[in-house]
């Protein structure tokens, strides 16, 4: 090696982090799947199992299961390495779902590492298992039995259910992507769901927007004008009880210190400024309009957001507001309309409104490669990132990082984990 080469500088290594909701059959999010790529072990295999799994807790450690799972279970990918090291004490059992391979072989070695998980309480899940399954003796100890429903018949998904399935060991469907996968599925005897189905809207025949939700697409268009007319907004706030309530709460909170309390709506508004007005009604009202919706939609909104908003100053996006991009990227699911009834009632530039129709016809924009980037950095597909990042000229490591500051942020906006969560 040369002098020349001892010297050039290393990219620091920041873990990529994607995650895969899993939801109730009532469509709670109960935790997440993570996917994890780290550059220092991504394009090689290693026989240390120390190594191995120090790099996966370090890049769970770096990040916070917290943040990444909004408190709820994480289901962390568990090679047989990985399980006969005592890496795995060192995540939080409560919070964890060791997911073993299927090629982890049911020896007595994984059989007694097992018991002692269980011991422990941590939960179990047996990936992509299937009938006549070789890893059948390590039932008694899994907590989910994880079924890919594009490798096993509804038929067999059936038996398994009958032969396997009861409230200590649940049948979890993975790669549901449509709303008949996820019925026909339900019809067979799953009771857990692992994939993007819930993000379509269930009913696109819907002509107007809900009632009451009218309201807070007048004040995301409100926002959206060129010139913002604040009394207009003050009077939209003022018939929203949620709304000037969160605001109030906002401004009043220790957070921000505030030596005198603010008590009315105008005095809020002219607290914040323009641009802070309008970037809080943006993400207030989001909050709302998803509250009979999976919170999954509203916190992934607002990560998408966050992280276009981060690369805006990395990229060429004209005039458009990545942020509101980000954002505005799942309202047509969480308000279960069709995305095109959402634009029409906003003011927005023309290249933004055409990436958000484009979207759901796969027709390309000058937004496109922005927009496709954030969908692949959430789906995990990190050929996809690697690839659009040399075209946007964004290095691994920035989008790494720029992705897990945007999840810090949207766990923070939205209050982190709070009430009980289903399992």
């Amino acid at each position: 090696m040369t002098a020349h080469a001892q010297l050039r500088p290393v990219e620091k290594t920041i873990p990529c982090i994607a995650r895969q909701p899993i939801l109730t059959a009532d469509e709670n999010v109960i935790g997440y799947e993570l996917f994890l790529r780290e550059s220092q072990f991504q394009n090689r295999t290693t026989t240390d199992a120390e190594q191995e799994a120090a790099a996966t807790i370090d890049m769970l450690n770096l990040v916070g299961l917290g943040v990444l799972c909004d408190g709820r279970l994480a289901f962390i990918n568990c090679t047989h390495n990985m399980l006969l090291s005592d890496y795995l004490a060192l995540l939080p059992p409560s919070e964890v779902v060791v997911e073993l391979q299927n090629d982890i072989p049911a020896n007595e070695k994984v059989l007694q590492k097992c018991q002692a998980l269980k011991n422990m309480k941590y939960s179990i899940a047996l990936d992509n298992f299937i009938p006549n399954d070789p890893r059948e003796a390590l039932i008694p100890y899994a907590r989910f039995l994880k079924i890919d429903i594009t490798r096993v018949s509804a038929e067999q998904s059936a038996l398994l259910a009958r032969l396997h399935a009861t409230e200590e060991c649940r049948l979890l469907a993975q790669q549901v992507e449509t709303r008949e996968q996820f019925l026909i599925a339900k019809k067979s005897g799953f009771t857990r769901f692992e994939g993007y189905f819930f993000r379509v809207p269930e009913n696109l025949r819907t002509r107007q927007i809900p009632a009451n939700q009218a309201t807070y697409v007048r004040l995301l268009s409100a926002v959206s004008k060129p010139e913002i007319d604040f009394p207009e907004i003050e009077d939209l706030i003022k018939h929203e009880p949620s709304l000037c309530y969160r605001l109030l709460r906002y401004l009043n909170s220790p957070l921000l210190g505030l030596s005198v309390p603010v008590v009315s709506v105008r005095g809020a508004l002219s607290l914040l400024g323009e641009d802070e007005s309008v970037r809080w009604i943006r993400m207030a009202t989001t909050l709302v309009m998803g509250q009979e919706r999976s919170s999954d939609l509203v916190l992934a909104s607002l990560v998408r957001a966050r992280f276009c908003e981060l690369i805006a100053p990395r990229v060429e996006h004209g005039n458009s507001d990545l942020f509101l991009m980000g954002m505005l990227s799942l309202i047509d699911s969480i308000l279960s309309v069709p995305i095109g009834m959402v634009i029409d009632e906003l003011c927005l530039d023309p290249n933004l409104k055409a990436q958000l129709l484009g979207a759901k016809t796969n027709k390309k924009t000058p937004l496109s490669l922005i927009y496709d980037l954030m969908i692949a950095r959430e789906a995990g597909d990190w050929g996809k990132v690697s690839n659009l990042g040399k075209q946007l000229n964004l290095s691994l490591a920035f989008i790494a990082e720029t992705s897990n500051a945007a999840m810090r942020w949207a766990h923070q906006v939205t209050g982190g984990a709070r009430g009980d969560r289903p399992h």
